[in-house]
């Protein structure tokens, strides 16, 4: 099956993406990143370098998969959800020196065989989400 890659997404060339991955409008797919097989990137969506998603893998617009997380096969992730990687983000430190990328270290969210993060969650690093969990807002 092949690939559908919009024109206006970014796939880095070290990225390894299985087959039948549909990549659209003005996704971002970072370095050393792996989609697994029928993977689906909605509009906007990012995946980070070094993200490892398993096969048949969905994420919707605008969600943003920071590194270095890990998703397991049939992984739904739900519009504008976020998978951050930073426990104590800052810009600057506490004598107001700006902050580099050797100031921290990334951790990771992992998500398990069809666990679902629902519209607009926000997963927190470092978690795991179990097997065929889901994440979403209780009824009204």
């Amino acid at each position: 099956m092949d690939n559908r890659i919009a024109a206006t997404a970014q796939v880095d060339e070290s990225a390894q993406i299985g087959s039948g991955v549909r990549v659209w409008d003005l996704a971002q797919v970072r370095e050393n990143a792996r989609l697994g097989d029928g993977c689906v990137l909605g509009r906007g969506a990012y995946v980070g370098p070094g993200v490892r998603l398993g096969n048949n893998v969905k994420i919707q617009n605008y969600a943003l998969v920071y590194e270095p997380a890990a998703l397991a096969d049939g992984v739904f992730v739900g519009p504008a959800a976020v998978l951050t990687n930073d426990r104590n983000p800052r810009s600057v430190s506490a004598d107001g020196q700006v902050k580099g990328g050797d100031d921290w270290t990334a951790v990771g969210v992992v998500v398990e065989e069809g666990a679902s993060l629902g519209a607009r969650s926000v997963c927190v690093a470092p978690v795991r989400v179990g097997r065929w969990a889901m994440v979403a807002a209780g009824p009204s």
